[in-house]
């Protein structure tokens, strides 16, 4: 069976005073996934008689208004042809773990019971699932409660969000974004999940509260027959789902032929792994976990960079704008709204959305190149409750098809900068808009000088082209035989060199029957 991959952001919760820009977030959603699983958000900061905010439940009748409006919406998009999920979150006393609540039908009703065994009861027979996430927090303070899972309700976990790595308490991503919510345990953590003999996949998704998709905040991959409701609720029972950290690493993953979330028997205790990976930039390893135990690396780094490159190749590369004037010296220099353009002297074979906010378009393409406007913002952000991260670049990853010996051009505000195909190869380059920065400069100080340029560089608009990947650094493909003496799980972990992951769900294995 071919699957299609569909993306998604199943972490983007709206808030009560945000129904009107409902419509907004649907617009936004659109341009970059392939499906919606909104996650209506009840909750609000109540003012204790001292004045302390705490937490708590919206009234039921303001929820109740608002569940409407998202049953309404939800409707409508469906008949537009597009798939969009009614959701919620739901928290309990804590003492479980958050969950968001998702339904097949638009007829669901939301149910605020203190526990999670209750929340399971309530939807007994109906078609709903429960997805936890930020799991590796502290029990009983909003972290995972694995005692109490239920696998059939929770069919997959979020291993990764803005919040950071619930994977395991001893990597890299570290959950550090809300520091009131405390470092996380290993007690909570995804693993722990599976030592414990669930069968249960992963995913990431953004937590959002401000705009949905944000690209640093990770999305997920559905892996579905089709792009309707119906084949992407199979695909979530199964668990043929997978995660990335930010950008669309595509994997492909069958272990004795049966896809990523799956069981399979191998009696002879053969595991006979099919593992396709098709980065976005240099892929450094493949990391292959045996019930959480590294059982083999896919080292790649190492393996392409000495290949000379000559005629015709396939590459990719990042484009990234932002940065720009600090605000606490430029108070009134909050956003830019920058127009571009790439052309290539070959083709343009694909463009991945690097957004992380409102104002960005792709304006025209074709198979020699693209138009695009994009708005960057600076934030003041510092990580306090719901607040967004430090969002300030915006972008794309193209994939060209080109000469080695080529020369692309870069058009930013009207400026052109030559891109030569073997000096992107080699390495990036960053780039100021220094007319507009001096301007600005002269416009708000006067006339001033300095010995070096920190006045003007510290201020200035800027532009980022990565260094460009071949196709032999981000394409991949290997068969691995793992043999397995008892019942376990097999998933992987995909490192690129610029840090991007990917994780998948596990297959579970049963040996000798």
């Amino acid at each position: 069976m071919k699957y299609k991959k569909l993306w998604t952001d199943m972490h983007s919760n709206i808030h009560h005073n945000q129904m009107e820009e409902l419509s907004l977030w649907y617009e936004q959603i659109k341009k970059q996934m392939d499906f919606w699983p909104i996650a209506y958000y009840p909750f609000y900061m109540r003012p204790t008689k001292k004045g302390l905010a705490v937490e708590d439940r919206l009234e039921d009748e303001v929820i109740a208004a608002d569940w409407e409006k998202v049953r309404a919406f939800t409707k409508k998009a469906n008949e537009e042809g597009f798939p969009m999920f009614m959701g919620f979150e739901w928290q309990g006393a804590g003492l479980d773990g958050d969950h968001n609540v998702f339904f097949l039908k638009n007829d669901g009703e939301q149910k605020h019971p203190l526990r999670y065994q209750q929340l399971v009861e309530a939807y007994q027979g109906q078609d709903v699932i429960g997805i936890p996430h930020h799991l590796a927090y502290q029990p009983g303070s909003r972290g995972k409660n694995w005692d109490t899972h239920d696998e059939k309700f929770s069919p997959f976990a979020e291993i990764y969000s803005s919040h950071g790595s619930s994977e395991n308490d001893d990597g890299p991503l570290a959950m550090n974004r809300h520091v009131h919510m405390g470092p996380r345990t290993g007690e909570t953590t995804y693993e722990q999940g599976l030592k414990r003999g669930y069968k249960i996949g992963v995913m990431a998704a953004g937590d959002n509260h401000s705009v949905p998709g944000v690209f640093e905040h990770g999305s997920m991959c559905v892996l579905a027959e089709e792009r309707t409701k119906e084949a992407i609720w199979d695909a979530w029972i199964h668990r043929r789902v997978y995660g990335v950290s930010q950008s669309r690493i595509q994997v492909d993953e069958l272990v004795n032929g049966v896809p990523m979330g799956g069981e399979v028997s191998a009696p002879d205790g053969k595991a006979e792994m099919e593992i396709s990976v098709k980065g976005t930039a240099a892929v450094d390893r493949i990391e292959i976990l045996r019930d959480n135990i590294l059982e083999e690396m896919i080292v790649h780094s190492g393996t392409w960079e000495r290949e000379k490159l000559q005629g015709v190749i396939r590459f990719k590369f990042r484009l990234e704008l932002g940065w720009g004037p600090d605000i606490r010296v430029y108070k009134d220099q909050w956003i830019k709204h920058w127009n571009g353009s790439l052309k290539v002297d070959g083709r343009l074979l694909d463009i991945e959305k690097c957004w992380n906010n409102y104002g960005q378009e792709i304006v025209k393409t074709s198979e020699s190149g693209c138009d695009f406007s994009v708005t960057t913002y600076q934030s003041t952000a510092t990580g306090k409750w719901m607040g967004p991260s430090n969002v300030t670049t915006e972008g794309f990853i193209f994939e060209v098809e080109a000469d080695a010996d080529s020369v692309m051009s870069l058009t930013i505000d009207g400026q052109e900068y030559p891109l030569l195909v073997r000096e992107v190869l080699e390495t990036s380059k960053v780039f100021a808009l220094w007319d507009e920065v001096k301007k600005l400069t002269r416009e708000t100080w006067g006339e001033i000088t300095h010995y070096r340029d920190d006045p003007w560089w510290h201020n200035a608009y800027k532009f980022r082209v990565g260094k460009a990947c071949p196709e032999a650094s981000y394409q991949i493909t290997a068969k691995r035989t793992i043999h397995m003496k008892e019942d376990g799980n097999l998933r992987l972990r995909i490192w690129q060199k610029n840090g991007d992951v990917a994780w998948t769900s596990p297959v579970f294995v049963s040996v000798g029957r």
